[in-house]
């Protein structure tokens, strides 16, 4: 199904119009995994390298929006609400959003360890740098439909 579909689903049951504005998106590392991550509840929040917000003149997510979730191959798996954003340095993002990332064994070290490695090559591509005190989009979201 693509993400057209998805979202007329969702219209249908919920009651909102299908005109509602919503993105539609696929996570920039391991997209299949953590797709279905979130599809199963256990991804609840993602994070991603704020200055590529401005780099990419991309407004920060805000909370209600709707998103539709790809996989790898553009297959819509679910459709979110974004319930709470907020903007941190890297070394100041907490367990409890780690733990809501839902990755590897959910604690910080881990989150840290391939959030460092992701965020670093996603900024040197950009060409820009990545230290401990780069502000972090935190987003966290529920599932709304499957």
């Amino acid at each position: 199904m693509d993400a057209k579909a998805m979202w007329k689903g969702f219209t249908q049951l919920c009651g909102i119009t299908e005109e509602t504005e919503y993105e539609a998106w696929s996570f920039g590392d391991a997209p299949d995994k953590l797709a279905r991550l979130t599809a199963e509840g256990i991804k609840t929040a993602t994070a991603s390298a704020y200055p590529l917000y401005a780099l990419e003149g991309e407004e920060l997510p805000k909370e209600g929006e709707y998103s539709v979730i790809l996989n790898s191959r553009s297959v819509a798996v679910c459709v979110i609400r974004t319930t709470r954003v907020y903007v941190t340095p890297f070394s100041e993002v907490t367990p409890e959003h780690a733990f809501k990332e839902g990755e590897g064994d959910r604690s910080l070290e881990y989150w840290r360890k391939v959030h460092e490695e992701f965020f670093g090559k996603c900024m040197r591509e950009a060409g820009l740098s990545f230290d401990e005190s780069m502000k972090v989009v935190c987003e966290e979201y529920e599932v709304v439909y499957r």
